[in-house]
């Protein structure tokens, strides 16, 4: 007979299911939507490589330009993100934010080789 607030194998075994079911789900949920990404520190990188000393406006301008261009990338990944095959997005999205800095120009373009790929291999087949 079981003590109260004993957890009997079974119990271990259908919590870890559980856990695992999940975590799938959560993997799958992400890959369903355009991820947020914090572009801030991309586009402060390449404003400050942008400060040349003729450039009207500065680096300020440039970090307002990289900002809006990222956003605009965004806009169009929202529009085509289910062209692009799950298991390609997900890995892309992993690939975009694993370093630190995240760019939806990074993420398009990851994006965009992957389904290219796809595509010559499907070509290639005899």
């Amino acid at each position: 007979m079981l003590q109260p607030g004993q957890i009997t194998m079974r119990g271990y075994l259908a919590a870890g299911a559980l856990t695992t079911l999940l975590m799938a789900a959560l993997q799958s949920a992400k890959a369903d939507d355009v991820p947020v990404l914090n572009v801030d520190q991309v586009c402060r990188g390449i404003a400050q490589q942008a400060a040349a000393p003729g450039e009207r406006g500065g680096p300020d301008l440039s970090l307002q330009q990289c900002i809006s261009s990222e956003q605009e990338i965004r806009q169009r990944l929202v529009r085509q993100w289910s062209t692009f095959a799950t298991a390609d997005r997900t890995e892309c999205v992993g690939e975009a934010t694993a370093g630190g800095e995240s760019s939806y120009t990074d993420l398009l373009t990851c994006l965009q080789m992957a389904r290219e790929v796809r595509n010559y291999r499907w070509s290639a087949q005899p």
